[in-house]
């Protein structure tokens, strides 16, 4: 018996969308950084991107746990004196929504040059609406 690894030509990347209303973020993210890394797939390997596209609606409307809606702080430093901006959840929730899950995901991944390609699959949307129609994405999966 031998071992097959995946080739980048040979893999087939589906979309999935998810709507992230009433959702816990950390429990969100968990399940999205699954699915973009390819860990559901039984052809899974560190070395090559497997992983599928994920649309999240609703992005606005995720919940968060305990009192981190209150406490919980996102930083930003711009590398000059003075640069470093400070947004709270509510903040942040109203000006940029897709920020946050964008923000957990990320930090679930691995910090290496793949990481920074299979982001870029996360597709994020603070509203209902997404113009990913053409590519007919499924529902999440459930099993994730």
């Amino acid at each position: 018996m031998s071992t097959t690894l995946p080739k980048a030509g040979d893999v087939e990347h589906n979309w999935f969308v998810i709507d992230a209303e009433d959702q816990i973020l950390g429990r969100l993210a968990t399940r999205v950084a699954t699915v973009l890394r390819g860990k559901h797939k039984p052809t899974f390997a560190t070395h090559v991107d497997t992983g599928d596209y994920v649309i999240v609606i609703n992005a606005s409307k995720v919940k968060l746990t305990g009192n981190k809606e209150a406490q919980k702080k996102y930083y930003r430093y711009s590398g000059y004196a003075g640069g470093l901006k400070v947004r709270s959840v509510p903040e942040l929730r109203e000006n940029d929504p897709e920020r946050i899950i964008t923000q957990a995901v990320k930090g679930m991944l691995p910090k290496n040059k793949l990481a920074r390609d299979v982001i870029s699959k996360l597709k994020v949307y603070g509203g209902a609406e997404h113009p990913h129609g053409g590519q007919t994405p499924q529902p999440f999966p459930a099993y994730v």
